[in-house]
């Protein structure tokens, strides 16, 4: 198309209503949305480092104030990521190495003493392979509220009170979960709660490799488009802690990576160069591609073959993590109590 078609064009999607918008539950990649990584934005902190063998990219997104939040579309507080390619992969190592950065950034946001009482939620649906960290996750915890008012004192000391459930979905219980998971903490009053979660991301390279961590909760479904009750401090009255990995991209994603691929490989090899959506933002293009294969293919997500070993895989760093967080114990003593 010509420069200015192209720029009509845009302006005039822009204007219709935002019918359609980015899929996407990390503060990372809304970040990018509004701007690059040198870009200052009002009320936002950012930070990024790499860390270990792998070079695991650790990102900071810290929403300062209102500003922030309006600017991000993210409520304030504390994001952090972790991206490793490697994390996909069956490599023990790689997997070692996330979970120990993950281990000491879950120490720095989880407000923790020795008698914390904390309640883990594995959402999503176990039957679903794409949707089932979160009761995966929840399965390879060491639970310990049944135990620790009975535990000898050399125990107990290095033990903290853990329950743990895996709610399932509305499809399932016909309850709300954010129902289900307020009843319960009025009734175990946790100091707090944990939410484990699959997320959406808008980039095919961060799926399976990115944990993201967040002091701020959780809406679950939100980047699928099915906004469920929220699970905060201001709907459950405790400190709640959200961790996901983005499992699924819908397919404007996958067509936007596909056509900024192609253009990268063409220009690489010196070949003809495209100039597809030149004049377009990243939010533009995106948009306009999702407007053009909705009516054909609805709202279609896609995840990667290997998803079902892949999940068990993640399922196990986060619970590792987790583990090594909420008790004083060794990892070899941590295996003899599980297995």
């Amino acid at each position: 198309m010509e420069d200015g078609v192209e720029e009509q064009t845009a302006k005039e999607y822009v204007g219709n209503e935002q019918r359609f918008s980015v899929r996407t539950d990390l503060a990372l990649e809304a970040r990018e949305l509004v701007g690059d990584e040198r870009s200052e934005i009002s009320g936002v902190r950012y930070s990024v480092r790499r860390e270990g063998d792998y070079e695991v990219t650790i990102s900071v997104v810290e929403v300062l104030n209102e500003e922030g939040e309006k600017a991000m579309g993210k409520p304030k507080g504390r994001y952090v990521t972790l991206e490793c390619p490697e994390l996909k992969e069956n490599i023990l190592e790689a997997h070692q190495e996330v979970m120990e950065i993950l281990t000491r950034e879950l120490r720095r946001m989880i407000p923790l003493k020795d008698d914390t009482k904390t309640l883990v939620i594995g959402l999503g649906n176990r039957q679903v392979t794409a949707d089932a960290l979160g009761p995966l996750a929840v399965s390879g915890l060491l639970v310990t509220r049944h135990l620790y008012a009975v535990a000898p004192h050399e125990l107990k000391d290095r033990i903290r009170p853990v329950s743990a459930i895996a709610p399932g979905v509305m499809g399932q219980t016909g309850v709300e979960t954010g129902e289900l998971v307020a009843g319960l903490t009025d009734k175990v009053k946790p100091d707090v709660v944990i939410a484990i979660d699959a997320l959406a991301s808008r980039r095919t390279s961060r799926v399976n490799t990115t944990i993201q961590i967040a002091d701020t909760g959780i809406n679950p479904g939100a980047g699928v488009g099915n906004f469920r009750q929220e699970l905060s401090s201001k709907t459950l009255g405790v400190p709640v802690i959200a961790i996901g990995v983005p499992t699924v991209v819908d397919a404007a994603t996958i067509v936007s990576d596909t056509i900024e691929y192609l253009q990268d490989t063409m220009k690489a090899q010196g070949g003809i160069q495209m100039h597809i959506f030149q004049n377009f933002s990243e939010q533009e293009k995106y948009q306009l591609i999702q407007e053009v294969l909705k009516p054909n293919i609805g709202d279609l997500y896609v995840t990667p073959k290997d998803m079902d070993a892949v999940a068990q895989r993640l399922g196990n760093v986060i619970a590792g993590a987790l583990n090594m967080v909420l008790h004083h114990l060794e990892p070899e003593e941590l295996k003899e109590y599980l297995y």
